[in-house]
């Protein structure tokens, strides 16, 4: 096992099905952005636990360094090669069977079609880190033929990575024709990668002292369930209470006061790197198991235990109460450029305001004209700059605008909220 997350249930089950023993548990890094599973996870299995031997720990590990290779059985051995750029010690883990390599885990390092990001160890350190990633990624290409496959921890929409991308699978001879590690000098690799860091979830700050510590199991059984008046008593004590449910049926009806993290998006980046830390949550689902599934992917980043939760409906919330129940306007780019113009379509408010929530880099590559810009991670503590009236919110996809739509709902303002593609938005630009 490689980089485990922290329901190491799921791999436990997994090497049950397939009648094998889990033997060794390898870290490529300290991380940033998650809890690791992997302490726990050896315990557990017995099994050796494999961790840079330059990094400084706070419980026993089997330390590795470049060069270092672990017999997995008579056939498959794994090389440690060191892989400097995402973190100082990172390592990859090369996978050799009889017939040579057949793949290399890559942690942070190269990634499909990008590499991961060098700033999260401080901004001071970003330069040297990306010099150094270069290095790696054109260490790896040379070890490794063309056919090895890639198998990185980050990508698939972490902040961990400098840019995003959709592939599923790669090969040491696919990245070399198309990844900037393996094609740019070593200069512009460096101004790219640092030209394309853009913020990154504040709640990282508090994942890599966890994984130097040393993380224990989780418990995910039911969190304590909620009835009706505790959730007014909640709400009205200015606790987050989170409702998990698409934004389409937030919109249509929930519980007045509560906040829009639906499952239908990435809940946990988005909710724990707005709500204050370490702050009681209240999860509502529409079953047991959409209540169950957000704890396990809190859980991953160090939100241990929800304070409490309840499923069904808005209306069960609320205990029957008509009055509690509230609904959110919903709108399109095409019907703002309609408003703008002022054709208002079906009945929605006329815009006073046009909010944009999207990071600071998105809104430099283009933004609507005369709109206000505040990062949704930004809005829990600046809700009182976004200008009086009416206002529209928009992201890049919706869902994000549909958090930011129901923090100022709860705040008392009246809002629109844009559920739309930000490329419908070309008209407005």
């Amino acid at each position: 096992m490689v980089d485990p997350q922290r329901d190491i249930d799921r791999f436990l089950g997994l090497a049950g099905r397939l009648g094998v023993r889990i033997t060794h548990v390898a870290e490529t890094h300290v991380h940033n952005d998650y809890v690791s599973g992997g302490l726990a996870l050896a315990r557990v299995a017995g099994a050796a636990y494999l961790v840079a031997g330059a990094d400084d720990v706070a419980f026993d590990r089997v330390a590795v360094a470049d060069g270092d290779e672990i017999a997995v059985s008579e056939t498959l051995r794994v090389r440690a090669v060191g892989t400097p750029g995402h973190t100082f010690n990172h390592l990859s883990y090369i996978v050799s069977g009889p017939d040579g390599p057949m793949g290399v885990f890559t942690g942070g390092s190269l990634l499909f079609g990008t590499t991961g990001r060098t700033d999260l160890l401080g901004s001071e350190h970003a330069r040297l880190l990306a010099r150094r990633q270069h290095r790696s990624a054109r260490r790896l290409a040379d070890l490794l033929p063309d056919g090895a496959h890639i198998w990185p921890t980050h990508g698939f929409g972490s902040f961990c990575t400098v840019s995003q991308s959709d592939a599923t699978a790669s090969t040491i001879g696919l990245e070399k024709r198309s990844n900037p590690a393996l094609r740019l000098e070593a200069d512009d690799f460096v101004a790219q990668t640092l030209d394309g860091l853009d913020a990154y979830p504040a709640y990282y700050a508090h994942m890599g002292v966890r994984n130097i510590a040393g993380a224990g199991l989780i418990d995910i059984t039911p969190a304590h369930a909620a009835d009706a008046a505790e959730l007014r008593e909640r709400i009205a004590a200015g606790e987050w209470v989170v409702d998990l449910r698409s934004r389409k049926a937030f919109a249509q009806r929930h519980l007045a006061g509560t906040l829009s993290f639906g499952m239908d998006g990435p809940m946990s980046t988005w909710l724990a790197w707005m709500a204050e830390w370490g702050a009681p949550l209240t999860l509502l689902g529409d079953g047991c198991e959409q209540v169950a599934a957000a704890q396990r992917e809190l859980a991953r980043i160090g939100i241990d235990r929800p304070a409490a939760a309840a499923s069904g409906t808005p209306r069960e919330w609320a205990d029957g109460d008509a009055a509690l129940l509230d609904e959110m306007a919903v709108a399109s780019f095409t019907d703002l450029a309609a408003a703008r113009a002022e054709r208002v379509p079906r009945n929605l408010p006329a815009p006073d305001v046009v909010l944009d929530v999207r990071l600071r880099g998105e809104w430099q590559a283009g933004h609507i004209d005369g709109a206000t810009h505040v990062p949704l991670p930004e809005l829990p503590r600046r809700l009182d700059e976004v200008p009086p009236g009416t206002v529209w919110v928009h992201c890049g996809s919706g869902y994000r605008a549909a958090a930011a739509s129901s923090l100022l709902q709860r705040a008392g303002r009246r809002v629109v909220h844009i559920d739309d593609d930000f490329d419908h938005a070309a008209a407005l630009l």
